[in-house]
């Protein structure tokens, strides 16, 4: 429990005058076990310690230069590292020089391990605060490095000496303990080999291994799992997993893994020197070799091996073969220049040895097929015949084919299926003829290619032939009442359709280049077919009449050509007129024109259809327009022409011809408005007469309808005064009965609301109550389980409050100021004072009281 004191009315010590409480504080000093000061002597210069517990009063003389600070723990399993430490005896006592000044070592430095807490005398510095001891464990070290030379001596009692700049590993399990003479270079972790690996290492500089190899600086080895065993088992050190630890003087460079071997995948390798491989064979610099499974079942790389890649197994079927060429012999050389044909076998490709086309199925001809052959060399066949270097044959099937050393294929040939109107170019090689097979399936000979027809590029495009087989015999189908046009040297051929025509190899087709749009423009159309007819054209064609009026008119020819399919002489005039289609536009031009020029503006526009056809078509002996024009040249005929528009060319002329128009229209309209206004009087007085006639049958079936509505009125009143009598008798009625029942339901329905609206209070009012009951219950719980918690709160804080002061220092401040009153007191020797700021009135009778007949404090007994 904690008392409380009341305040004194006054304070006596208002009328001394004492130190300050920060420099009485500074003069003392109260020290606990774990803590330490340096503390100056200004006569004598010197720094000494003073360690706790003690209560340190400082002199005048004295100064604090450090502290309070607290002891420096080194707990078990620790080190920390001092600078500058003290000199130390052989009994481990402090050496003083001849001033009392302790000595200090220095520069050097000290590690010291678990011990009981010490003060850092004047002079030591803690360069490496308290840090647990490194434990290195199993496979693991330290790698270490000597920044001076001294002497260790091991637990067997054996004595070390380490020189500036050695390096050596410090190997776990164990705890390293550190030396000032020693620093850390770096942690090393042991390489775990697992079976079909290796390490390759590399020499910093020259040294014997741990397999008892001497390595030259800069050399390079693999480390095996096997030579990791034994090297352990020859020191003794057989460890687990055949983990290793490279020396200082190695470098692990990397972990080199094993490259499986199977049935189907064998290791290519070089040599990079010379050496002996791991099985014992020397290979000589730059060779080359296969590691099978023959050999072993895995293989991990020399440093001296460079690894070119895994080959895989090449497996041929009995239906199968390959060409290998410069094929090796029994002692693995290669034979260059040789080839060898291999079927039906499994086979590693070695060094040197190559597949000509790869692995090839062999060649299985079918009815129909063949292959052509060449021979590269003199050889005999198999079934006796001979045949010369450069001679070529025909193997026709079906059969199966392996190709002998000496035979190339050239190309494989299949007959070609040909249609009756389909056919192939087929050209001799000996003799360089070029033909032509239609209608028959066909198989080259081995003196026959197929032959490409080359056409100029307008006739491909017209006959579809970009992109496809040149080789193919050139056809048109001509349709119905066409013809077209082909040539040989020499000889020309017309062909009507419908039919398919075939080119030849030394034919082409003529083709015609004729006139198109509007007005006629040459060289617009292109066709190899040309149509008989009938047909027709259109043109526009410019004219001046005789009074100098310009018109333009397009016209529609109808055409056909009158030829004698059977007279060859009559066929081929359809081609003498390579633009026929221009000529007969010109030619109709040319006759328009004359026969316009002749006529005024007002005849031609009344008889532009007469004019026009008599001047193509002609007239004959009686007046009368003939019927076609035919030309001669190639008999093409012009059996109709139509007149499509006609335009003046001249603004003038052209608003004449719009005023002339406009008349006619007028007249016309006029004409028609006259005769409809007539037409409409003569309907008005007919309509008037029958509208009067329907006005008097109107008005006679009217008064009818009135006497009946009449009548029909006077009984709708009787039978409506009947019914209203008896309807309000009946609605008087009902409406009472409606007043009562409304009146009853009224009342039942105020009953319901009443009794629902008490209804509602009643429960309204208990959740209230139940709302406000909750409430408080639960305002209560929580103001109990607060003032719980605060208690508690209070408590713990007391308690961790006096347990971190511990009770004798509360005893100890709780007697410390009266002790110190009562010493200031008898010091002074005043038996009594009074404190005071000169603003305050005091009573002095209340104090002498006070002071008179009392009996003097004992001082407080000092706290030990």
């Amino acid at each position: 429990m904690m008392t409380s004191y009341a305040k004194p009315p006054f304070d006596l010590f208002a009328f001394i005058t004492l130190p300050r409480p920060s420099a009485m504080a500074s003069r003392i000093i109260r020290l606990t076990p774990s803590e330490y000061v340096h503390v100056l002597d200004s006569n004598s210069n010197i720094t000494r310690v003073e360690v706790g517990p003690q209560t340190f009063t400082r002199k005048d003389h004295e100064e604090i230069c450090l502290g309070p600070e607290k002891l420096v723990m080194v707990p078990s399993g620790s080190y920390c590292v001092v600078l500058n430490p003290v000199l130390r005896d052989e009994d481990d006592a402090l050496v003083y020089n001849e001033y009392g000044q302790v000595k200090l070592r220095h520069g050097a430095r000290e590690v010291r391990l678990a011990r009981e807490p010490f003060p850092l005398y004047p002079g030591e510095q803690l360069v490496q605060s308290v840090v647990p001891l490194q434990l290195v464990p199993a496979n693991e070290a330290l790698h270490l490095r000597a920044s001076q030379d001294f002497e260790h001596t091991l637990e067997d009692g054996t004595v070390i000496i380490r020189r500036a700049g050695d390096e050596w590993l410090f190997e776990g399990p164990g705890t390293f303990i550190p030396r000032p003479e020693v620093d850390k270079v770096a942690d090393v972790s042991a390489s775990v080999l697992m079976p079909n690996t290796a390490l390759q290492l590399r020499a910093r500089r020259t040294f014997t291994d741990r397999t008892g190899v001497t390595r030259l600086a800069g050399e390079e080895w693999l480390l095996r799992e096997l030579d990791v065993k034994a090297a352990e088992v020859a020191a003794g050190k057989r460890k687990k997993g055949g983990a290793y630890l490279p020396a200082v003087e190695e470098e692990v460079l990397r972990v080199v893994e094993a490259y499986v071997l199977t049935d189907k995948r064998s290791l290519h390798l070089s040599a990079k020197r010379t050496f002996v491989d791991v099985y014992g064979i020397t290979r000589k610099a730059g060779s080359e070799w296969l590691v099978t499974t023959q050999l072993s079942n895995s293989h991990i790389p020399d440093v001296n091996e460079a690894v070119v890649g895994p080959v895989e197994v090449t497996t041929l079927t009995n239906r199968q073969y390959c060409i290998v060429q410069q094929p090796v012999d029994a002692s693995l050389r290669p034979q260059l220049g040789m080839q060898e044909v291999r079927t039906n076998t499994s086979f590693f490709l070695h060094p040197g040895e190559s597949l000509m086309g790869g692995v090839q199925p062999v060649h299985v001809l079918a009815e129909g097929e063949a292959l052509l052959l060449s021979a590269g060399e003199d050889f005999v066949d198999v079934d006796g015949t001979a045949y010369h270097a450069g001679s070529r044959w025909m193997l026709h099937g079906p059969c199966d084919y392996i190709p002998p050393m000496p035979v190339t294929i050239v190309e494989k040939r299949k007959v070609l299926p040909l249609d009756k109107n389909e056919g192939i170019y087929v050209r001799d090689t000996r003799s360089g003829t070029v033909r032509a097979v239609v209608g028959v399936s066909y198989l080259l000979q081995p003196n026959e290619v197929l032959w490409e027809k080359k056409m100029p590029a307008v006739v491909d495009k017209l006959l579809g032939r970009v992109g496809k087989d040149l080789t193919r015999v050139v056809s048109f189908p001509v349709p119905h009442n066409s013809a077209i046009y082909d040539f040989k040297s020499r000889v020309a051929r017309v062909v009507f359709g419908p039919e398919l025509a075939m080119l030849q190899p030394d034919e082409q087709f003529t083709v015609l280049s004729l006139s198109g749009g509007k007005p006629k423009k040459g060289h617009q159309i292109q066709s190899i077919r040309l149509a008989l007819g009938p047909d027709f054209s259109t043109d526009i064609i410019t004219v001046e009449t005789l009074d100098h009026a310009r018109l333009e008119l397009q016209l529609s020819y109808n055409w056909q050509f009158e030829v004698d399919k059977t007279d060859p002489a009559s066929a081929a005039k359809l081609f003498a007129v390579p633009d026929f289609v221009g000529d007969i536009c010109k030619l109709i031009g040319s006759r328009v024109r004359s026969a316009v020029a002749a006529t005024t503006f007002d005849d031609f526009h009344r008889s532009s259809a007469k004019i026009i056809r008599s001047s193509v078509f002609g007239v004959d002996e009686t007046g009368k327009v003939r019927g076609k024009l035919l030309v001669e040249a190639n008999n093409v005929a012009i059996i109709n022409i139509d007149i499509q528009a006609i335009e003046p060319v001249d603004q003038s002329t052209r608003d004449s011809l719009q005023k002339s128009v406009y008349m006619a229209i007028e007249i016309t309209t006029k004409s028609q408005e006259a005769a409809a206004r007539h037409e409409g009087q003569r309907n008005d007085q007919a309509s008037g007469g029958r509208l009067e006639r329907q006005r008097i049958v109107d008005e006679v079936q009217a008064e009818r309808e009135r006497m009946s509505l009449l009548s029909l009125q006077a009984e709708s009143a009787a039978v409506e005064a009947t019914g209203q009598a008896v309807a309000e008798a009946r609605a008087r009625a009902e409406s009472a009965l409606i007043e009562a029942t409304a009146a009853v339901k009224q009342a039942e329905l105020k009953a319901e609301a009443r009794k629902i609206e008490f209804d509602a209070e009643q429960q309204l009012l208990q959740v209230q109550r139940e709302g406000e009951l909750r409430n408080l219950s639960e305002t209560n719980n929580l103001e109990v389980n607060k003032a719980k918690q605060l208690a508690s709160i209070e408590t713990l804080k007391f308690k961790s409050l006096v347990s971190s002061i511990t009770p004798e220092t509360i005893k100890a401040m709780a007697a410390a100021g009266p002790e110190a009153q009562a010493k200031l007191l008898a010091g002074l020797g005043l038996k009594g004072y009074v404190v005071t700021d000169g603003s305050s009135p005091i009573n002095l009778f209340n104090t002498a009281n006070g002071m008179i007949g009392m009996p003097p404090t004992p001082p407080a007994p000092r706290a030990q």
